[in-house]
């Protein structure tokens, strides 16, 4: 079976590197996704796959029938948005749309999924059980997943896998990891009220700026020397909005944030102990106080015995020596963890580096570049993997 996948994904990679270049060349951001959803759509039915369009908003859904009697129902899912970056590759395929991008490769991982299920159609009559492919939307804001599985595509899903790029590893290789591969990352808002004043009379106001900044500072040393150091909490402020003039003391401050943490007794801790951080500063210094902590996606932890299926068969497909065993979990985040909460479930890492050069740009970057021979690298460790998941009791 191998040997066959294989051959199928050799045979499809030059029409697998058009589909991945169509959707970079036409991005579209979270919630946006129509044009790249019926692509989707379409390609799937011309492979004679089931296909249900509008599931979780803009999320496409394809079903390959096995011809075995296995009752066991396996998923696949990808994601399709883009982000809200200026592209500068200056490749020919550039994003023609001014202020979008594909830098987080969900192109490439759309292509995988689409690869995937071509290869598995064309092998249905063989294939123990039926496979479920996930296209969904809006995985960059983290409210994708929970559409999707709201409108039901988990329903009688046994096991999920995934994948996701990592200009880390060179292409042609595959990253696995076993337990935690992302963070849960949760939302911060922090409202200081002070009392406006003049800028020469500092002693008659009270300051929500240098309030503001004495929480900052306080909660960064704080999470050091109170929290423990093996449970990792990594606080980010990323905005922060006040003040109406430079000679006028500021009487309200918001900041906004994110909070990542890897152990959920950890996670369950933070908005109780943050809200009375912030109290105390506050209290310090005569200001009030608002906090708002909202809980974003968990962490996604991989099931060990699906880490270890997909391990053998990467290793059996590419061989040990490009097959590496991730040593440390990312404090990046992704919402396939929701549907985790439904099945269990194992995410990889694509290596899409090029072995040849000195930088690969990391996600995110206006300069991120794939190497595209990733994909047919992907298709395979995903179908073969598929295959093995009905040879194996899990």
């Amino acid at each position: 079976m191998l040997s066959r996948i294989k051959e199928l994904a050799t045979e499809l990679a030059p029409r697998l590197i058009e589909i991945r270049r169509h959707i970079h060349i036409h991005p579209e951001l979270s919630g946006q996704e129509y044009q790249t959803a019926a692509f989707v759509a379409g390609v799937l039915s011309s492979c004679g796959i089931h296909v249900q369009e509008g599931v979780g908003k803009t999320g496409v859904v394809g079903e390959v029938q096995g011809g075995g009697r296995d009752p066991r129902l396996l998923a696949i899912r990808t994601d399709m948005d883009a982000l809200p970056i200026q592209e500068r590759t200056g490749l020919e395929y550039a994003s023609r749309t001014p202020g979008i991008m594909h830098a987080c490769g969900h192109d490439v991982h759309t292509t995988v999924g689409l690869g995937t299920a071509m290869v598995l159609s064309r092998l249905a009559e063989e294939l123990p059980g039926n496979i479920r492919f996930l296209f969904q939307p809006a995985e960059e804001i983290a409210q994708g997943a929970n559409w999707m599985v709201a409108d039901g595509v988990m329903e009688n899903v046994s096991a999920i896998f995934s994948l996701h790029v990592f200009p880390s590893i060179p292409a042609g290789s595959v990253g696995i990891r076993y337990g935690a591969l992302t963070a849960a990352a949760d939302e911060l808002e922090i409202m200081i009220i002070g009392e406006s004043g003049h800028g020469a009379r500092p002693h008659e106001a009270i300051d929500a700026i240098w309030i503001a900044a004495q929480v900052i500072t306080t909660l960064q040393q704080a999470i050091s020397r109170t929290q423990n150091p093996l449970h990792p909490i990594v606080l980010t402020v990323g905005q922060i909005q006040g003040g109406r003039a430079p000679n006028v003391i500021a009487d309200q401050v918001k900041l906004l944030g994110t909070v990542r943490s890897l152990h959920p007794e950890t996670r369950a801790k933070l908005p109780n102990w943050i809200s009375q951080m912030v109290a105390n500063v506050c209290q310090s210094y005569g200001a009030r106080c608002e906090v708002k902590y909202s809980l974003g996606v968990p962490g996604v932890n991989n099931d060990l015995s699906l880490a270890q299926l997909m391990q053998t068969a990467a290793e059996e497909a590419w061989g040990s020596d490009r097959v590496q065993i991730l040593p440390e979990p990312s404090l990046g985040a992704e919402d396939f963890s929701v549907y985790l909460e439904k099945a269990p479930g194992v995410m990889f890492r694509l290596g899409v580096g090029y072995p040849d050069r000195s930088v690969n740009h990391p996600l995110h970057h206006p300069q991120f570049e794939v190497d595209e021979t990733a994909i047919v690298t992907g298709v395979v460790t995903l179908a073969y993997s598929a295959w093995k998941y009905w040879q194996q009791n899990i």
